[in-house]
């Protein structure tokens, strides 16, 4: 049998295996988007809205620590084209789903120095890995 026809087989195999297997990684941007459905192995990346000039932060409330891990710290980042010192950006954290089973991911917006404070904002998304 000659190499070029083993290789239409073998070609056809590598891009349907590529087809059925999900995005390695889930972006996520809005509560809207929750609840979320992952694949054991995938990364979700969450990126918020932020400005620690205002002594506002992001803060885990819970991890869904049984089925996620942390992949890195939060990273904060302004938009380029923003030029105005103070100005909005975006936190971003990065996870791994590395385990079956459920959890909830859970963020408030605050100011650490005041915890008697109700957060201005949250994030609460359950999180169910296959």
């Amino acid at each position: 049998m000659s190499p070029t026809r083993l290789l239409l087989p073998l070609s056809l195999a590598l891009l349907a295996a590529c087809a059925s297997s999900p995005k390695q990684n889930l972006t996520v941007e809005k509560q809207s988007e929750c609840p979320l459905r992952m694949s054991n192995g995938q990364n979700l990346i969450l990126t918020l809205p932020s400005n620690p000039t205002t002594g506002y932060r992001w803060a885990i409330q819970d991890s869904a620590g049984g089925v996620l891990k942390a992949l890195s710290p939060e990273v904060y980042s302004n938009p380029e084209d923003a030029g105005i010192v103070g100005s909005a950006g975006i936190s971003t954290w990065r996870f791994q789903a590395f385990a079956p089973g459920t959890g909830r991911l859970r963020l408030t917006y605050s100011q650490p120095w005041a915890p008697e404070v109700t957060a201005v904002q949250s994030f609460d998304c359950a999180i169910a890995v296959n």
